[in-house]
């Protein structure tokens, strides 16, 4: 653990940063120009999930991505009890949305990052930061025709959202690096109804749990029964 630490300083630095930055921007909005606290919390949700790609651009090592996974759970609890990070906390309802995000990152990285599968782990953050994460804007902004399930309010045109962007992040994440296979258009199809689904029966935040895992792990078995010989 030590030795990852220290051989990958540079990238967990740069990581850092970035996530520094992310930060400050959202809790500036939040302090300073009382920006909608769903917003602000928003934007951390959906930023936070490019982490993943950094992580698989400079090749960080699985030991590092689970420790910052376990820090970042302990700093999500932490915040439930501390008045800090209004940017990602204050949005006036009980939620352990931080805590799930953590904890699905965790999990995603110790089922694919170190098995050379890590369009597994990323496509269920993606899915997760940019599928949920517009969904919730579009349909604050936009739902014109709600809905509510298990005390859940939803919008046909979030759910719409999700279900789209979820199709087009399996799209790429199926495809990267390698050549277009007509399996992995079904793979994103499946995946997209079934993370709306998930999203949209999921309660106290825990969509962030289910609905990254969920994904990451369907994706991963459908291709391996499409692509079975």
């Amino acid at each position: 653990m030590l030795t990852d630490l220290s051989t990958n300083f540079i990238p967990i630095a740069m990581v850092g940063i970035y996530l520094g930055i992310l930060i400050l921007i959202a809790e500036i909005l939040s302090r300073y120009q009382k920006t909608d606290a769903e917003l602000t919390r928003k934007i951390v949700h959906i930023g936070t999930g490019n982490v993943i790609l950094f992580a698989w651009w400079l090749n960080i090592p699985t030991s590092v991505i689970l420790l910052a996974s376990i820090v970042a759970s302990l700093v999500a609890i932490a915040s439930y009890f501390l008045p800090i990070l209004p940017s990602v906390n204050g949005v006036g309802r009980k939620s352990l949305g931080t805590l799930f995000y953590a904890i699905s990152i965790g999990i995603l990285t110790a089922l694919f990052w170190q098995n050379g599968q890590k369009q597994f782990t990323a496509m269920g953050i993606l899915i997760m930061s940019y599928g949920d994460g517009m969904a919730a804007l579009i349909g604050q902004k936009w739902g014109k025709h709600p809905y509510q399930i298990w005390g859940n309010k939803k919008s046909w045109q979030g759910s719409l959202t999700m279900t789209l962007v979820t199709i087009l992040v399996g799209i790429i994440m199926l495809n990267l690096g390698s050549n277009w296979q007509w399996e992995n258009l079904i793979i994103a199809l499946s995946v997209g109804i079934f993370a709306t689904i998930l999203e949209t029966i999921s309660i106290i935040g825990i969509d962030n749990l289910t609905v990254p895992v969920g994904s990451g792990i369907m994706a991963y078995y459908l291709q391996q029964m499409l692509t079975l010989k």
